[in-house]
């Protein structure tokens, strides 16, 4: 049976969270190619945004008005996306494993034309999915007049590319407070660490700056990722950022931390090492 929407326990969200692991792991072995790293880092955060009371939506009824909406704008962690979705019953588990294979619905990155239910828009070209979930959060705000809000999450070397703060920009002075920006901060980007390749930080001054809302959490933390997630329903007149602190490859030993992990699958071997690690 799919889990669903309604708020679970801390215990019953690491579950969920171990879970979408598995599938994660085992997708990208049949696949052969696919993002290792950034997607179990950033499990425990999908299991609270979507398992944790936070998002309002229906497996069932997909595309219903009203609904609220995550947009991936690091689409090439889609793996974690395609787990998530598929635990919450919007297409079955089974279809994880053909996960980038020719004709599948699950692409290398998140493809709108292929009607997969809870894919909102096609992503991938880093820097600009931020800007069509600021769009959408705009129409919803200041053209339908909807509660409806609107999520999505960004990896911290995607920052790196100018188009984000762009969309920062249009949140703050549009003062969407519908709009959650999560940043899955992991400290890792396919060539190194992010502050080798190009600074970001300080990222939580950054975004004050830009009149956001700002979070620091744990980004493992369950309990504290729902907290969070909630603090920013309640915020009024500015949009917000969740700055979660990650780690890269998270649950298997030999990836915990390494961005050498972040763009390579698993080999067999290794696949059958990392369940194990994830079993433990």
């Amino acid at each position: 049976m799919p889990y669903t929407n309604e708020r679970q326990t801390p215990e019953k969200l690491s579950e969920i969270a171990g879970e979408i692991r598995r599938d994660i792991i085992r997708s990208l072995v049949v696949a052969k190619s696919g993002h290792s790293g950034g997607p179990l880092g950033s499990s425990d955060i999908f299991a609270a945004l979507y398992f944790g009371g936070v998002m309002n939506y229906d497996p069932n009824n997909p595309w219903m008005e009203g609904r609220d909406r995550f947009v991936l704008s690091a689409g090439h962690m889609c793996p974690v996306l395609y787990a998530t979705l598929a635990n919450a019953g919007f297409f079955p588990r089974s279809e994880l494993l053909t996960l980038r294979q020719f004709g599948s619905r699950l692409q290398g990155h998140p493809g709108r034309d292929m009607h997969l239910p809870g894919i909102e828009t096609s992503s991938g070209s880093l820097g600009q999915g931020l800007s069509i979930a600021v769009g959408m959060a705009m129409a919803d705000k200041l053209v339908d007049g909807n509660t409806a809000r609107v999520y999505s999450l960004t990896g911290d070397g995607e920052l790196q590319e100018g188009s984000i703060w762009e969309a920062v920009m249009s949140a703050s002075h549009f003062k969407l407070d519908n709009f959650c920006m999560i940043v899955d901060n992991n400290d890792c980007q396919i060539d190194g660490r992010i502050g080798d390749v190009m600074n970001v930080y300080p990222l939580k001054e950054k975004f004050e700056s830009f009149n956001f809302h700002t979070i620091e959490v744990d980004g493992h933390d369950l309990a504290a990722l729902v907290e969070a997630f909630e603090e920013a329903k309640s915020v009024k007149g500015k949009p917000t950022c969740i700055i979660a602190k990650t780690y890269m490859g998270r649950g298997v030993s030999f990836m915990e931390d390494d961005y050498k992990w972040h763009g390579n699958p698993p080999n067999p071997a290794q696949a059958e090492q990392a369940l194990a690690d994830l079993d433990a």
